[in-house]
């Protein structure tokens, strides 16, 4: 594959992606944010204890969509309680900082061809596509390197050709990396 990204003049990211892909992977960080939308607290139950209604409203639960809690990452995997204080903490917080930057990185390539990203904008996209990995591996089941190094040879192989749902999100992850991979690379030139 060609360069998908090249340094431009005064520390800018030239995107060298037709406007159909650059609508496409848009799409994809679009779709990360709307996951990273915050949930609706549980309401507290009946008048009774103040306490309890508190601790219910302060309550923050890991996600239920496995692929969110893997954008919320535990700060403990040994201590639920610490994980979930520190949840509380710092959940809202993650949440609208990727959003922000998800957004920042999906306006930025629905802009109209030339488009030439900005530090900020090329850093924004650079996260933003780190979190849609984050979400497709974690909807393909990949937990290892060897298990993305496995994917990397199915898809190079053929794998991700045909209407199969895992083949066609495997293709997804492949074509990220490459971006993800070139983008970097752009932006330390």
């Amino acid at each position: 594959m060609a360069a998908t990204f090249t340094r431009a003049r005064g520390g800018r990211v030239k995107v060298r992606l037709g406007d159909e892909d650059r609508s496409v992977v848009a799409g994809l960080l679009e779709a990360v944010s709307e996951m990273l939308e915050p949930e609706e607290p549980a309401a507290a139950q009946g008048e009774g204890d103040l306490f309890a209604r508190l601790e219910a409203e302060l309550a923050a639960p890991r996600p239920a969509d496995p692929a969110v809690a893997r954008l919320l990452p535990d700060a403990s995997h040994d201590d639920p309680e610490i994980a979930e204080g520190f949840r509380r903490l710092t959940q809202d917080d993650l949440r609208e900082r990727k959003r922000s930057a998800l957004a920042v990185a999906a306006a930025a390539l629905r802009r109209p061809a030339p488009v030439v990203l900005s530090d900020g904008e090329a850093q924004a996209l650079l996260k933003g596509l780190t979190d849609v990995r984050l979400v497709l591996a974690e909807r393909l089941g990949l937990r290892s390197d060897e298990d993305a190094e496995f994917l990397h040879a199915a898809v190079a192989a053929g794998a991700d050709e045909g209407d199969n749902p895992w083949a066609q999100t495997a293709g997804l992850y492949d074509v990220v990396t490459f971006l993800q991979e070139d983008l970097v690379h752009a932006i330390a030139s």
